[in-house]
């Protein structure tokens, strides 16, 4: 079993569509540990919507926050204190795909950070970068973090408008490999995921 966090260059950077085509692709499980807000339609409920295959077991969020605010504001309104050891992954012999509540320094509560998170369930990471102005400077700090932590790093995802300057100059300077490319201006939808999940292949960098 490998677990595979998914964790991005920041908030609302496609991190689910990206979690649903590896899962597809991998026929792996999926977790996302804490929701915050959209509790009528949250990431796994996404996640569902999306994948096709048969084998991927979605787990229950270990929280559900009201508020859509950073885990450690949104717990706090909700009277709830967010500890690591709440948190213990989910049991399966499958690959398991676990996706985090937007970057890297978003915290859990007052010390504990989502990068804690992952080095508490002993992950490998994909990181999502999505293109906008400043995202070489925000994916940079975010290997840089990684690297200091001695978190794996699987590739590199990017997502949004082809940029080829910005994505060149990502990978040419973290050396990292570049997983795969998403349009996420295009529908999302089965089909879609379908596609991009038939055109890749992680388990030689996975295994």
């Amino acid at each position: 079993m490998k677990t595979i966090f998914i964790t991005g260059n920041g908030t609302d950077i496609g991190k689910t569509i990206i979690s649903a085509i590896i899962t597809e692709h991998l026929e792996a499980d999926y977790w996302k540990p804490v929701q915050s807000g959209e509790l009528d339609n949250t990431d796994t409920m996404k996640v569902i919507r999306l994948v096709s295959n048969s084998k991927t077991v979605f787990h229950t969020e270990r929280f559900k926050l009201i508020q859509p605010l950073s885990p450690h504001a949104s717990a706090e309104i909700d009277g709830i204190q967010i500890q690591l050891e709440d948190f213990k992954l989910p049991i399966t012999r499958n690959h398991i795909v676990i996706e985090g509540a937007g970057g890297l320094m978003v915290p859990l509560n007052n010390k504990i950070l989502i990068a804690d998170l992952i080095t508490h369930f002993a992950s490998s990471v994909i990181l999502v970068s999505r293109n906008y102005l400043g995202s070489i400077n925000h994916t940079l700090l975010t290997v840089q973090e990684l690297r200091r932590r001695n978190i794996p790093i699987i590739g590199i995802v990017f997502n949004g408008e082809h940029t080829p300057q910005t994505e060149n100059f990502i990978l040419q300077y973290t050396q990292l490999p570049l997983l795969f490319r998403v349009d996420i201006e295009e529908q999302i939808d089965k089909q879609t995921v379908l596609k991009y999940s038939r055109k890749i292949n992680l388990l030689d960098k996975i295994n």
